[in-house]
């Protein structure tokens, strides 16, 4: 037996025990927050200075930054939706393996183009990349997964820059219509951003080179965020509440902890949005002018099941109202084909393409492996503690 239950047990009795005063205290942190919400509702320039005050005493905060409309504002869905043309690109990746006879990586990137509405059949696209050899290796050492994540983030919005020039030029049979990009998560290319970080500032101006190229070909680009955990806007209504002495130490307080956006915005109607914030975060120094990366709440949910998403978007969307409606009304139309749960009909495509599995895994394994016997190059053994996981009869990972 892998587990001690008795250990495992007696902790459970200690959390059922304290459920009804932790959801009791909870309650009241809610009610807090919201109040909070409603009394600075209008006050979007005296919780940006105190956000630039909070940044002042600790650069990687990460909060919304208000904008010129209430911060309770609650948008319904639009009027009519209009033509568009959709494309959405999800990736996956296979680490290298020290434990593997080969040492290899691979980014591997589905994407999807449709017009709803038109009759058209999807347009479906794979782009693979196998990482071997030097292309594992930078100046500082072998690849991270950090790094590889990143260059698999970095090919999702190069495939949706290629299918947008596709569109636009006529090469695939879509109208060229306005088009509508979107990737799975946030827009912001995650990494070390403060020291040793050579790999990410390389990815972080490819990436930033892509989205200025989709702003110029008129795209609406977002990150979807299904089920988020964030609070963002939580966090800068308690930075609201802090007296100087407080924001000296701000790391260290957090008056509404265990309350995050998606239950705040939880007053969103069905199929409504909320307003728009600016991100603060360690990389707004990177993402500046029109890149500037902004979000907003949207209920893609039904009136008795609520369903709470965070998009992520740049500036250059945030300050288009027609973009807004676009992104708006498109999100709803795919979600509500996915039933009752919604999530983005085109990204669940776009994933179902990305994903390698585990027979395609080994396949790739096997053909390297020979066509490096066959070449005379070297191939090693796995690694002993490999092999005994392989056993027949084990069933741990």
């Amino acid at each position: 037996m892998a587990l001690d239950f008795q250990q495992i047990y007696a902790k459970i009795k200690e959390i059922g025990a304290g459920a009804q005063a932790r959801a009791a205290h909870l309650d009241g942190m809610h009610q807090r927050a919201l109040d909070l919400l409603k009394h600075y509702a209008d006050e979007a320039a005296e919780l940006g200075e105190k956000v630039e005050r909070a940044r002042q005493a600790d650069p990687s905060l990460r909060c919304a930054l208000p904008l010129d409309e209430r911060l309770d504002a609650s948008h319904p869905a639009p009027a009519e939706e209009k033509p568009v043309t959709l494309i959405a690109a999800d990736g996956s990746q296979i680490l290298p393996d020290r434990h593997a006879a080969v040492q290899y990586s691979l980014v591997n990137v589905g994407a999807i183009a449709l017009e709803p509405g038109s009759g058209q059949a999807l347009e479906i696209f794979t782009d693979s990349s196998l990482l071997f050899a030097d292309d594992l290796f930078t100046e500082t050492g072998m690849l991270a997964e950090e790094a590889i994540e990143q260059r698999r983030d970095i090919a999702e919005r190069r495939k949706l820059l290629e299918l947008a020039k596709q569109v636009e030029g006529g090469a695939l049979s879509l109208s060229k219509g306005p088009i509508v990009a979107l990737t799975d998560g946030p827009v912001e290319l995650w990494g070390a951003k403060n020291g040793g970080e050579g790999d990410y500032r390389k990815n972080l101006e490819i990436h930033k080179s892509v989205l200025s190229q989709l702003q110029a070909k008129n795209v609406t680009v977002a990150g979807y965020v299904d089920k988020p955990g964030a609070d963002l806007v939580v966090r800068t209504l308690e930075i609201a509440t802090l007296s100087d002495e407080q924001m000296k130490d701000i790391r260290k307080v957090h008056p509404l902890r265990g309350v995050t956006d998606r239950w705040l915005f939880g007053f969103l109607p069905a199929g409504q949005r909320s307003a728009a914030f600016g991100l603060q975060s360690s990389s707004r120094v990177h993402y500046t002018g029109d890149l500037a990366l902004h979000f907003f709440y949207l209920n893609v949910g039904e009136e008795k099941h609520p369903a709470l998403v965070r998009v992520e978007i740049p500036k250059w969307v945030a300050d288009d109202a027609g973009k807004l409606n676009l992104l708006h009304a498109a999100l709803l139309q795919q979600c509500r084909i996915m039933g009752a749960k919604p999530y983005p009909y085109i990204l669940h495509r776009a994933h179902e393409i990305a994903v390698v599995s585990f027979d395609e895994r080994r396949q790739v394994e096997h053909m390297l492996q020979l066509e490096l016997r066959r070449a005379g190059g070297e191939v090693e053994a796995g690694s002993a503690k490999q092999s005994a996981k392989d056993l027949k009869g084990r069933t741990r990972r």
